[in-house]
């Protein structure tokens, strides 16, 4: 691999304590994240003690209140965190946003007594969060989900099985979607479920074409038996907690998105100005040359458009439809940038000797997650165009 080393993003960061807080993590990226990434990916090793390192720096909590032991950081801020981390290695990038996602509806959404007992464990006591909506009958149409829970005096019992859960099987706590009444949308409510309740169990981690480090698994509800006081938020409330939650998460998983493409982009920059053929290095030759121009302007469009949609959020405005396009736009982008990255490094782009071909293969699942591309497609054209009729 070259010796070059990559170019720092040019990042507008709002204070003085923001582009701290981004030294900060490039050192933890650089020093303890990127140099065993490829190791453990391919092992299959989740890096527990990288998200205990995290969580003791406060960058688990960052755009949540410090009064339960957040980072007080806008989303603008507390995105590029999360590029940064992506860039070094995805399943921690995307760990920091699903735990972000988990602890969403708490966060907002519960009452004082719920948040002073659970919130500062979840945001900087070391705890790991996963978000269970999403079930082997119910993934785009998460509204149709059959996971219940029953109430039983001054508790609910919750039975049915999640799937596609990331950190499923090693996660401390669980936001649980689960249907209290009607069919549809209004029946369902949020759950905080610890991770040792008496009967809950993931299934072995799917194998999976890339993120391997990261697992995700089926999580199975078996009489799980949780106290009212874990109720999260109304009864009913529970799926537009779910989609809110998804709004913020679509721009974790943008930010994600941009932090793979920009490290394809570095990878294949460095290759291609070491590389020499025909007496000269390749990144010479104007074929090379505008694609790595392609590349770079693309990542700079996506960069912009997720935070320009954080941005939105921070000022309290409406954003739903502009994380959409970011998270389409991005996820699109970072599969198009490490695609051609692969093809800059030509044969040695296909091995597992150069991350080119990792990046590739976990770009791919992002245009997956949280809410499809198609899925991000009818959100923005619902916004532009209005509903479909039916």
């Amino acid at each position: 691999m070259s010796d070059r080393d990559p170019q720092p993003v040019e990042r507008q960061l709002p204070t003085e304590e923001a582009r701290d807080l981004l030294a900060l993590v490039r050192e933890i990226a650089q020093r303890e994240i990127a140099p065993k990434a490829a190791e453990e990916e391919d092992a299959a090793r989740f890096p527990r003690e990288v998200f205990t390192l995290l969580s003791e720096a406060g960058l688990l909590g960052l755009p949540y209140d410090s009064e339960y032991g957040g980072g007080d950081q806008p989303y603008e801020v507390y995105l590029q965190v999360l590029e940064e981390l992506a860039a070094a290695r995805l399943t921690v990038g995307l760990g920091v946003s699903v735990h972000t996602l988990a602890s969403y509806a708490l966060a907002t959404h519960g009452t004082k007594q719920q948040q002073v007992e659970h919130l500062p464990a979840m945001l900087g006591g070391g705890l790991l969060g996963a978000y269970c909506l999403s079930e082997p009958a119910s993934g785009s149409d998460a509204a149709s989900l059959r996971t219940r829970a029953v109430r039983d005096g001054d508790s609910w019992v919750l039975t049915g099985t999640k799937a596609w859960i990331t950190h499923g099987g090693i996660a401390d706590f669980y936001t649980v979607m689960a249907r209290t009444g009607e069919d549809g949308p209004r029946g369902i409510t949020a759950f905080l479920v610890p991770g040792d309740a008496e009967g809950l169990s993931a299934a072995a981690p799917e194998k999976k074409m890339g993120l391997k480090g990261s697992p995700t698994a089926q999580v199975h509800l078996d009489g799980v038996r949780v106290s009212d006081d874990r109720r999260l938020g109304e009864e009913g409330q529970g799926f537009s907690l779910a989609l809110s939650a998804l709004d913020s998460g679509r721009l974790g998983i943008a930010a994600c998105a941009i932090g793979v493409a920009q490290a394809a982009l570095d990878a294949a920059v460095g290759y291609a100005t070491e590389r020499r053929q025909f007496g000269h290095p390749i990144a010479d030759f104007q074929g090379l040359r505008f694609m790595i121009a392609d590349m770079a302007t693309q990542i700079e469009a996506g960069r912009a458009l997720y935070l320009a949609a954080a941005r939105l959020r921070d000022a309290g405005l409406p954003f739903a439809k502009q994380a959409a396009m970011a998270k389409l736009h991005c996820t699109d982008t970072a599969m198009r940038v490490t695609t051609d990255a692969v093809q800059i490094l030509g044969g040695y782009g296909y091995t597992a000797d150069f991350p080119a071909e990792r990046y590739m293969r976990e770009a791919k699942v992002l245009q997956i997650v949280e809410g499809t591309n198609q899925i991000q497609r009818m959100v923005i054209a619902r916004h532009v165009a209005g509903p479909e009729a039916r």
